[in-house]
């Protein structure tokens, strides 16, 4: 039987369930670079670029043992333009008898595959994709009941599944979270270690040029890039990350430094996302540190809890919510995204650090996502809807099924509670503590009323105000609440009157 195997761009994996029971002598690997993927939101530049090197190695490394692979090229002069199409072309040359293909990342790929079998007429095996460490069905039986769903009861149950920082049923060191050890500001002189670089090669270098070509208008830079695109190069950052960073990781993971991007983050969201490593191994390499000595317990368990914990946990929730909880709007943020969220020209030193090193490097830390992007856009009541669309735009790590719950449940609230137990919502002492941006700002962090205040510290308190009637009665937020009612009368309406101007300045920019 002639299969015709299709391999998406996040999905780089030579163990992928759709390439285990290839046959090469009969075989077809269809591999294909689409302007519909590039384009239905308009991805960053050094996300395609990204992308685009890694397929086009990972193909040549098919094809060096022997698999043949139908490789399109964005350039290419009958390039169909859709996976789809792509698909009709192939099967019009090649014949098969059946399509396989790895179940998609995200939902619109996925609701799309659903026809394929009547559009081609030809059988489609759509297959899980294994390379998680928790099955869709088994989160499905996890969440069933209840009422809204915590991380951290789910970790708990794959630390045990896998045997993960485990002594027989109890976790080692006799806790199983040590993120109160996790948020240290940072101090001065902190040697933080260059990240992994590349040099791009051939193949890469002809990517950079299309990209720039065919992109021109999509936003970000790609001067300088220097991302891993194949496997052996993923390993070495997971090598340098566990024997430079990962020391020093969970104490200064939520730290925020001028002029330091990458700090003591691992930068293997995006090899991990696209396939290049796999979740065990990584987590298998933390704890390796540790049991060496090498790394403390409270880095590794705050690493392995990003990866065993919450990347898994954000993949489960996505499946068991879509496609409805992508209009999910609890708070009924309407606000369109302000225009500095695409230029980084803005007096608030914080956003506009963030925004900056997004746009040249297509990344932030999570802490940069959520307590500052993520943390304006809820006071602010930026459209949920727009600010998701932002995120999978500007991130080189960024998929659907990683933005959405991270966004809507995470940052934005916009599912009600159903994820995070209290809104993300802080004022400028938060930023001011885990950062040295507010040093360098127009603004004035201590000050919390009239044009020179924080902006952070009024919206805070006009976002409460304004959501009282939805918010009041969540315990996590009562003693917020009654601090807020014991302000003076004339404080209390300094913080919406100050609110309410920033924010018409906000629409009327916009």
């Amino acid at each position: 039987m002639k299969t015709l195997r299709l391999v998406l761009g996040d999905q780089l994996s030579r163990d992928l369930p759709s390439l285990t029971d290839l046959d090469p002598d009969k075989d077809l690997v269809l591999m294909a670079e689409v302007m519909s993927e590039v384009t239905y939101v308009k991805h960053h530049k050094r996300k395609i670029a990204y992308l685009f090197s890694a397929m086009r190695h990972f193909a040549k490394s098919l094809g060096d043992d022997g698999i043949a692979v139908r490789f399109r090229r964005l350039d290419d002069v009958d390039n169909a333009g859709s996976l789809a199409g792509e698909v009709a072309a192939a099967i019009a040359a090649f014949g098969p008898d059946q399509i396989v293909v790895t179940a998609p990342g995200e939902y619109r790929l996925a609701d799309e595959m659903a026809g394929w079998q009547a559009r081609f007429g030809l059988a489609v095996d759509i297959r899980a994709d294994s390379r998680f460490l928790c099955s869709l069905g088994d989160f499905a039986e996890w969440a069933e009941g209840r009422k809204s769903l915590r991380m951290e009861f789910f970790y708990r149950d794959l630390r045990r599944r896998y045997q993960v920082l485990m002594e027989g049923d109890e976790p080692i060191g006799g806790k199983w979270n040590y993120d109160a050890d996790n948020r240290q500001p940072p101090k001065a002189g902190l040697a933080v270690p260059p990240p992994s670089s590349f040099a791009p090669d051939a193949i890469t270098a002809e990517v950079l040029a299309l990209v720039e070509a065919r992109c021109a208008d999509h936003f970000g830079q790609l001067a300088g890039f220097d991302f891993a695109v194949t496997r052996d190069q993923a390993l070495h950052v997971l090598d340098q990350f566990i024997a430079e960073r990962l020391p020093l990781f969970g104490t200064y993971q939520d730290a925020m430094i001028e002029g330091e991007p990458w700090m003591y983050h691992s930068h293997i969201g995006l090899y991990l996302n696209a396939g290049l490593l796999s979740p065990i191994e990584v987590i298998r390499a933390a704890e390796a540190a540790y049991h060496r000595g090498d790394s403390p317990l409270n880095a590794v368990e705050g690493f392995i809890r990003q990866i065993l914990g919450w990347r898994e946990f954000v993949r489960g929730l996505y499946w068991l919510k879509m496609p409805a909880y992508a209009e999910a709007n609890f708070l009924q943020a309407t606000r369109p995204l302000p225009d500095f969220f695409w230029t980084g020209n803005t007096d608030m030193n914080c956003l506009a650090q963030s925004i900056q090193q997004t746009d040249a490097l297509s990344y932030a830390h999570h802490i940069q996502r959520l307590m500052v992007l993520g943390n304006f856009a809820l006071l602010a009541g930026l459209s949920p809807q727009a600010v998701n669309e932002w995120f999978l735009v500007v991130y080189v790590d960024a998929y659907e099924w990683v933005v959405m719950p991270n966004v809507s449940g995470m940052a934005l609230f916009a599912d009600g509670g159903y994820l995070a137990s209290k809104p993300y919502a802080a004022g400028g002492a938060y930023i001011n503590r885990m950062s040295n941006y507010c040093k360098n700002c127009r603004y004035k962090v201590t000050e919390k009323s009239g044009e020179d205040a924080c902006p952070f510290n009024y919206l805070y308190w006009g976002f409460l105000d304004r959501h009282r009637e939805k918010l009041g009665n969540n315990p996590r937020l009562g003693m917020i609440y009654r601090t807020f009612d014991k302000m003076a009368p004339e404080k209390q309406a300094g913080a919406n009157s100050d609110a309410s101007r920033f924010l018409a300045g906000l629409d009327k920019a916009g």
